[in-house]
């Protein structure tokens, strides 16, 4: 990809930060599943948080909690206010996937890094700063009124750094959330970080690399 973006965009959670909902939830109920029910259990849990985010903003407790009781429900586990509030607390204190800080300090040498992520604006920060690079904004769904993988969402972003999204290289472990509207919207650069969340899909058009360590000779550093 022979192509210097004005910005390069990412996805954070999952992406560069390891975001273990998994963990969580088998933290929660591990000794009430066997793992064959756990890890039921663990796609319904990711499938619902995708559906709470597909319509109009709300805080993002709000999202973690009804999809853990809508998990808990369809998987016969009793539900509990305080897990999810557990869950949300957690969020905050998860850190980068290891290849992260090198590869980021790098690219953030020569081009502006910008964070666009399905957080609130109390929760981000904590993460970003694990990030071990400078960010030139961080853009959060409650500053956008909106979750990707919503148009909305991305719209903000362009907005806000009153830029198109030719101008832009958009990064994300994640289709369903990213890479789908990132080239519904136009952009046409786009990174696949292939974390194993999904399977690839090459209708969307990307470069693939394994990890951010190699997002450096994609944009030719």
């Amino acid at each position: 990809m022979a192509f210097r973006p004005k910005y390069i965009s990412f996805d954070c959670y999952g992406t560069l930060i390891h975001f273990d909902m998994a963990g969580a939830a088998r933290d929660l109920y591990g000794d009430r599943l066997d793992e064959q029910a756990m890890q039921t259990f663990i796609n319904n849990f990711s499938a619902y948080r995708l559906d709470e985010v597909m319509g109009a903003w709300k805080p993002y407790a709000e999202v973690v909690h009804n999809a853990l009781s809508r998990t808990c429900k369809a998987n016969g586990v009793t539900f509990r206010d305080e897990d999810a509030q557990m869950v949300y607390e957690r969020v905050p204190t998860w850190g980068p996937h290891a290849d992260v800080p090198a590869g980021l300090a790098k690219v953030a040498k020569e081009i502006p890094l910008v964070i666009l992520s399905n957080a609130m604006n109390s929760q981000i920060m904590s993460n970003v700063e694990k990030l071990g690079a400078p960010f030139h904004k961080v853009y959060t769904a409650e500053q956008a009124q909106a979750y990707k993988p919503r148009f909305k969402a991305f719209e903000y972003m362009f907005d806000m750094l009153g830029c198109n999204p030719e101008d832009m290289l958009h990064v994300s472990s994640s289709f369903r959330y990213d890479l789908m509207s990132a080239h519904d919207l136009g952009i046409k650069n786009k990174v696949w970080v292939n974390r194993g969340h999904e399977p690839a899909n090459p209708y969307y058009g990307y470069t693939e690399i394994a990890d951010i360590s190699g997002l450096p000779g994609v944009v030719g550093l």
